[in-house]
């Protein structure tokens, strides 16, 4: 399996610059600059998420004219639908809202249920992973590539279902 290179929201301040070190002394700040660590790292592991689909993509519309050139019709519609199901999920990682609130914003985040959702997306991390890899590996030749077409599209419901747990506990991150 690749290696995710989504950065750990503790280890954020090993990386900061001289500026950023001193402004953490003022009172209030230091609490601020760690959630704006952790809303770049959430910002991260949604952008891998999407990523991680979107490399999948080719080889499923490689597969899709593999059946065509071997006349299994039948199975397009399947494939069509497991591409769209797969374009949904790429966008809903793309456009949800960042992993918590920022210093002026009116809705505050705690940063315990914060790391619930870090967990989460790390979990949700190898299910994608799953699910891209089951996409790279469809070949034409397999006895029943509708029923595999329908394995696949499982997974990324499964992703999907997943990606709506998260919001659930995003909407539960408010005070």
């Amino acid at each position: 399996m690749e290696k995710t290179n989504v950065p750990d929201p503790k280890k954020h301040a090993d990386d900061r610059n001289w500026f950023e070190s001193l402004i953490r002394r003022i009172p209030g700040f230091r609490g601020y600059l760690e959630k704006e660590y952790r809303r770049d790292s959430d910002q991260l592991a949604r952008q891998w998420l999407a990523e991680r689909l979107e490399r999948a993509k080719p080889k499923l519309t490689d597969f899709l004219r593999e059946l065509t050139e071997q006349g299994q019709l039948a199975a397009l519609g399947d494939g069509d639908r497991l591409r769209a199901r797969v374009d949904k999920v790429i966008g809903r990682f793309r456009s949800a809202p960042a992993g918590y609130s920022g210093l002026f914003d009116f809705v505050k985040v705690r940063e315990d249920r914060l790391d619930q959702v870090y967990a989460h997306d790390a979990a949700m991390m190898e299910q994608v992973e799953q699910a891209a890899t089951a996409i790279e590996s469809l070949r034409a030749d397999e006895a029943d590539a509708r029923a595999r077409l329908r394995s696949v599209t499982d997974l990324i419901d499964g992703v999907d279902r997943q990606f709506d747990k998260r919001a659930d506990l995003l909407s539960g991150l408010e005070n």
